[in-house]
């Protein structure tokens, strides 16, 4: 061969490398998702905003390898075995209680960014909110410590109610038992009787709120029905259940009211707790952030067409009242 042609080769293998080496030296984030893309929308737009304010793009300087259990928690522990498997650098589970305890039992070595409503110390996810410990830390949005408080809401806008349902997803039972011991005690306190109504998939709402008619009031806490305000908005007014939910598109979607965390800051934070990882952050000295703020929405509308009135303060007390 010619010396030119040689040269010529020699640059050719010089030249791909260094892009083969550019892309192989992109991080890869595994994402453990309990739902489906376009139920996670909002918070994946979160999500990525809080990534890309540490310096992290995705497609450009971070790819993100996503795997999705459709609703199924029974798929989560193999979806986080594949992710281990595929060595990515980092698994984000954020948005589901399942999914963080799903990815923590998964590995002990590749680092897990969690984002849940739920305690995660008692969940057993970490050791201490301070001092995680292990390879695991995150994000809680305080949606369990606020469940009580999403009762008590409820029962201002309903005070004749004797009774009140509790709607809890079997499949997630971590999640299932601290809310029912939670919302036993919340019942109890406040005079009332609590029934316990469970469903997994959407065609159990329909169920469940036939029976939630007759218990009078229902309150929603697990990550499971979070995801569907839609169907259980419309649910709560055909059955004419005064339904307090976690989160503000239920009541955006014409169920009564809502009670919660932003989901929005929480997951964002879980982005910015990924990207502090890629650069070097141990899980075990990063605090699981606690994420405060909460909002209250009341829907007008739906008061009416359920016969109630709002009171005054409740109403000085909303976030946002929608007419």
């Amino acid at each position: 061969m010619k010396r030119r042609g040689v040269l010529g080769l020699l640059g050719a293998s010089a030249a791909a490398p260094a892009g083969l080496q550019a892309q192989a030296a992109r991080p890869t984030v595994g994402y453990l998702g309990s739902e489906n893309p376009e139920v996670f929308a909002s918070r994946l737009a979160a999500f990525r905003a809080g990534l890309a304010s540490t310096g992290f793009e995705e497609g450009r300087t971070v790819t993100i390898d996503y795997v999705w259990a459709q609703s199924r928690n029974e798929r989560l522990p193999a979806l986080a075995a594949e992710l281990v498997a595929r060595n990515v650098r980092v698994i984000a589970a954020p948005g589901s209680l399942a999914s963080a305890l799903a990815a923590k039992a998964a590995t002990t070595t590749v680092p897990v960014v969690f984002e849940t409503g739920a305690d995660p110390v008692a969940a057993g996810l970490v050791a201490n909110l301070n001092r995680p410990g292990g390879n695991v830390t995150g994000v809680t949005s305080l949606n369990a410590e606020v469940g009580p408080k999403r009762l008590e809401l409820l029962r201002e806008l309903v005070p004749s109610a004797k009774s009140a349902a509790v709607l809890v997803n079997p499949t997630n039972p971590r999640n299932t038992e601290a809310t029912v011991a939670s919302m036993t005690a919340a019942t109890h306190a406040l005079g009332l009787e609590l029934r316990i109504l469970n469903a997994s998939r959407e065609e159990d709402f329909e169920p469940a709120f036939a029976a939630a008619a007759r218990a009078g009031m229902l309150t929603i806490a697990n990550e499971t029905f979070f995801n569907r305000p839609v169907p259980l908005a419309a649910l709560s007014v055909k059955h004419a259940v005064p339904t307090a939910h976690q989160s503000r598109e239920f009541a955006l979607a014409g169920g009564l009211m809502s009670y919660g965390g932003v989901v929005a800051d929480s997951h964002r934070q879980a982005g910015v707790y990924v990207g502090r990882v890629l650069k070097g952050e141990r899980p075990a000295d990063l605090p699981v952030q606690q994420a405060t703020k909460v909002e209250f929405l009341i829907n007008m509308r739906t008061a009416k067409l359920l016969g109630l009135t709002v009171p005054v303060p409740l109403l000085s007390r909303a976030d946002e009242v929608i007419e």
